[in-house]
């Protein structure tokens, strides 16, 4: 059953003005404004980052591509708009398919438009501009010039791929190692395939190994392959080995015991096909989207009778193969249809509205059949004779700050279990030769520029620092190619910028466009004052980008209309309908739609053409940019002969570009 768009009920109370209340007090520009022979702070063009991209991990050039798919920024000769918008996302993220569909998008929670009436639907465009580019067969942007220099990456997950993609964009060879036989780290073996659709993320990873990146699979660096031996073949080495260990719960009994596993190691062997079904009571100890995804997966999976009765007294002893619970796996075809719908609770600390998880991942579970049990924490395991867990003492709890749990006395209750599954967090796989990397807690320590502390030409990404959101991967992966760069080519390392993201630059604008200033020859100039007409800079123009966000209050949100956001369809599936159900979830937009969703974004910082600023002049000092000469963030210009520094102009621009400060 799909669900289709739905209509926003706007908010009672309005208030677009940039004024505080009570603030009644006239400002006396006149002697300021009103001169015949000068002005007083007249329009400058500022450009900032908006916040959807401050808040991206990635760093991705959001409002970019958002203004290539509206229709606002045109591409170049030879070029659709649809593979424009492609290559615009992909400069920061090579998994726009997968990322549109399972990123939690904090670029939507930063989103100006929610100060208006609701964000706009990044991740549904993201998502669009990756499937389209897979359909159409577009490829990413060609290696650069061979430096000669090569690089070995620990992991192929995210952040490895990532760092493998953005190291050929700069010439450098790459290889990648992983112990498995398939690249894709969490996204395949961490995330059910109902949200990453395998053949997806092998489009997009297939892309990525076409830019001439080397691969060996099933080799485990440290057993397969000495440090010292990459050491001696590389010129550099990146760690981007994930956290592909789990911690268990923190209650007495919990290690060794067969019927109690971490929520890594049960997404690990359902991706792998190792596991088909789920006793018949399942509790996982959570609230992130790991949680979720156990939890979800365990009901699509269901409990086999016909294994339960087989293993019923399964103990200690035949757990030789940890995490894979023989007995839960289908031994054949018969097995695989002796099936029913498992009891799987999930608890968190937290209320339901603190839970880390995304908020529609929780009530797609809730939909599904998942019981959700929130602030509570577990205290007691409680075993048979045969040393299996039958259930998990539960406590109401309270939380600090630090997010330290406290039992409320009194409060206690048993939920009785076949499998216990703690997801409530991971960590690296540090043994087998790699336990100098190990800072004592099963991560690998790095500096800002991601170099690992005190190995020189050794770097790290990914959730081997920390474990946090694929996004942030991707985007340490770009950060720590970047460093590796400067370490190849004996460059010395600058300070990254404040807002450290990909940004729009106007320069690269103007030679993409043909109208890039000419060549700046000061011998052949007599006179260097009175520049503005000068065809050899870029005039009345600032770039903040690097160091400020623009805020809804420097915004006129007066000027955007009431639009409901343009919602993907999904397909909701009940509790009698999860059994068994691993069909995606998620229905993409079309061209239209996205072109639609799009024209909501109000293009924060940078100028969309709105032509307000023209319009309301009363001197008709603002014009627009001859065609010719007009390209994104050129679209307008001030004659200064005639502005009297009257602020129309910046207090009805939409997205805050226009600033009065030239002059004073």
């Amino acid at each position: 059953m799909s669900t289709p768009a739905q209509k926003l009920t706007p908010p009672k109370i309005l208030n677009f003005r940039r004024y505080k209340e009570g603030d009644k007090k006239a400002k006396h520009w006149k002697e300021q404004i009103f001169q015949a022979s000068w002005s007083h702070k007249c329009p400058t063009y500022v450009h900032r980052t908006p916040p959807c991209q401050g808040s991206c991990p990635s760093g991705e050039d959001i409002r970019g591509w958002l203004g290539i798919v509206r229709g606002m920024e045109k591409p170049p000769a030879g070029l659709t708009w649809q593979e424009y918008a492609f290559q615009r996302s992909t400069k920061a993220n090579p998994f726009p398919s997968i990322m549109g569909r399972v990123c939690p998008a904090p670029c939507q929670k930063g989103c100006n438009r929610n100060a208006v009436e609701d964000f706009v639907g990044i991740n549904a465009i993201e998502q669009f501009i990756g499937d389209t580019a897979l359909k159409q067969g577009y490829k990413l942007a060609a290696a650069g010039a061979e430096t000669g220099k090569t690089v070995a990456i620990i992991g192929g997950g995210p952040a490895g791929l990532s760092a493998a993609y953005q190291l050929r964009r700069k010439g450098h060879a790459c290889t990648v190692f992983d112990d498995h036989d398939t690249l894709g780290g969490m996204m395949i073996y961490g995330i059910p395939g109902y949200r990453t659709p395998r053949e997806v993320l092998a489009g997009e990873i297939k892309r990525i190994l076409d830019l001439g990146v080397s691969v060996r699979l099933n080799t485990r660096v440290g057993r397969d392959i000495s440090i010292e031996q990459l050491e001696k073949e590389f010129d550099a080495v990146l760690w981007a080995i994930g956290c592909n260990k789990g911690r268990g719960l923190p209650v007495a009994g919990w290690e060794g015991t067969p019927n109690c596993i971490s929520g890594v190691e049960f997404l690990s062997d359902f991706n792998q096909q190792r596991k088909q079904s789920v006793p018949k009571r399942v509790i996982v100890v959570g609230g992130g989207d790991t949680s979720i995804d156990v939890a979800s997966v365990a009901r699509r999976l269901g409990y086999n009778y016909i294994a339960d009765d087989q293993v019923k007294d399964f103990g200690r002893d035949n757990a030789s193969e940890g995490s894979q619970l023989v007995g839960y796996v289908a031994h054949d075809a018969a097995m695989i249809g002796a099936r029913e719908g498992a009891q799987v609770v999930l608890t968190s600390l937290f209320p339901q509205e603190q839970m880390t998880a995304a908020e529609h991942e929780v009530q797609d579970a809730l939909r599904e059949g998942v019981d959700i049990q929130t602030g509570v924490m577990p205290v007691e395991l409680l075993k048979n004779a045969q040393g299996l867990a039958t259930g998990l003492k539960m406590s109401k709890c309270t939380v600090d700050k630090k997010g330290i749990p406290t039992p409320i006395a009194g409060t206690e209750y048993i939920i009785e279990t076949d499998l216990v599954v703690s997801a409530i967090g991971q960590y690296g796989d540090l043994g087998e030769g790699l336990a100098p990397l190990n800072n004592g807690r099963g991560f690998i320590d790095a500096d800002p520029f991601y170099q690992v502390k005190g190995r020189l030409g050794h770097f790290v990404a990914g959730d081997i620092i920390r474990p946090h959101l694929l996004t942030t991967a991707i985007g340490q992966g770009a950060v720590v190619a970047d460093t590796i760069d400067r370490y190849l080519m004996q460059s010395e390392l600058a300070k990254r910028p404040k807002v450290d993201v990909h940004h729009f630059n106007l320069l690269s604008k103007l030679h993409e466009a043909d109208l890039a200033p000419t060549e700046f020859e000061a011998e052949a100039l007599e006179d260097l004052r009175g520049t503005y007409a000068a065809d050899y800079a870029v005039h009345n123009y600032e770039d903040r980008s690097a160091y400020e966000i623009i805020s809804p209050q420097t915004l006129f949100l007066g000027h955007f209309n009431y639009v409901s956001r343009l919602l993907r369809q999904e397909v909701h599936i009940s509790a009698d309908e999860v059994l068994g159900h691993f069909g995606e979830r998620i229905i993409g937009l079309s061209d239209a739609e996205a072109a639609t969703e799009a024209k909501r974004c109000m293009s924060c910082g940078l100028c969309f053409e709105c032509d307000n600023c023209v319009v309301f002049c009363p001197q008709e000092a603002v014009k627009r940019t001859p065609k010719k000469e007009a390209t994104t963030g050129r679209y307008v210009y001030t004659d200064y002969t005639r502005c009297i520094g009257c602020h129309i102009c910046a207090e009805v621009c939409p997205t805050g570009y226009i600033n009065m400060g030239l002059g004073e």
